[in-house]
C-alpha cells in the first residue's frame, strides 16, 4: 500500500476551501483541483495563421454560398406565387371567352321585335348553347325529380303530398343542382314528395 502524500495548507489556502473556491495543489507532477480532483486539461495548441485562413476563406464561401441559395430560394416560391396567379387568370378568361357568344345571343334577343313565340323559341337556343358549353367542361346538371331524395346532391325546400311520386322522391326542381366531373358545385333545390297513401300501406 503506498504511503499517502500530505499537503501542507496555508491560513489563505484554509479559508479559499471553507469558502467552496477551486485549490490548486501540485502533488508530485500533477497539478490537482480541490475542487475535483483531477488533473487540468492540456493547453490547446496554437494554429497555425495559413490554416486559419484557410478555414475562415472555407467559412466564408459557406456563408456565400448559404446566402445565393437563400436568395434563389425566395426567388423561385415568389416565381411560383406569379405562375400559379397567371395560370387562374388564363382559365378564368377561357372560361368568360366561352360564354361571350351567350351574352351576344342574349343581346340579340332583347333587341329583336319578334313575337313571344319566336322569343322563346330563340331562349331555348341559347339555353341549349349554354349547355353545350358546360358540357365541353364537364359541368353536369344533376338528376333531380323522380330520383330518390339524396341530402348529398338535393337540398330540400319542402315537401308536398303527391300520390303519383314515390315517398321521399324528388317532387318539382326548384333551381337545378350542377357538379363538376364528381365534385358538386351547388345542390339541387327541390321539393320532397310525401306520399300518404304508400306510407299507409
Amino acid at each position: 500500500m503506498k504511503a499517502e502524500k500530505k499537503v501542507e495548507l496555508s491560513g489563505q489556502e484554509t479559508l479559499k476551501i471553507a469558502a467552496g473556491e477551486p485549490l490548486n495543489v501540485s502533488i508530485g507532477e500533477a497539478p490537482v483541483t480541490a475542487e475535483d480532483g483531477k488533473a487540468p486539461a492540456a493547453p490547446a495548441e496554437p494554429v497555425a495563421r495559413a490554416d486559419f485562413e484557410k478555414l475562415k476563406a472555407e467559412r466564408d464561401q459557406l456563408q456565400d454560398r448559404l446566402v445565393r441559395l437563400q436568395a434563389e430560394f425566395e426567388n423561385a416560391r415568389k416565381r411560383a406565387d406569379r405562375d400559379r396567379v397567371s395560370d387562374r387568370e388564363y382559365a378564368s378568361c377561357k372560361v368568360v371567352e366561352q360564354f361571350l357568344p351567350v351574352v351576344d345571343n342574349f343581346e340579340l334577343a332583347l333587341k329583336s321585335k319578334s313575337t313571344e313565340e319566336q322569343l322563346r323559341s330563340g331562349i331555348e337556343l341559347i339555353v341549349k348553347q349554354m349547355d353545350e358549353i358546360l358540357r365541353q367542361m364537364q359541368v353536369t346538371p344533376i338528376p333531380a325529380v323522380g330520383e330518390p331524395f339524396d341530402p348529398r346532391l338535393h337540398e330540400a325546400l319542402g315537401a308536398v303530398e303527391r300520390e303519383d311520386v314515390p315517398d321521399q322522391h324528388v317532387a318539382e326542381e326548384i333551381r337545378r343542382g350542377y357538379r363538376l366531373r364528381e365534385r358538386l358545385l351547388r345542390p339541387a333545390l327541390v321539393r320532397v314528395a310525401h306520399n300518404s297513401k304508400q306510407t299507409s300501406e
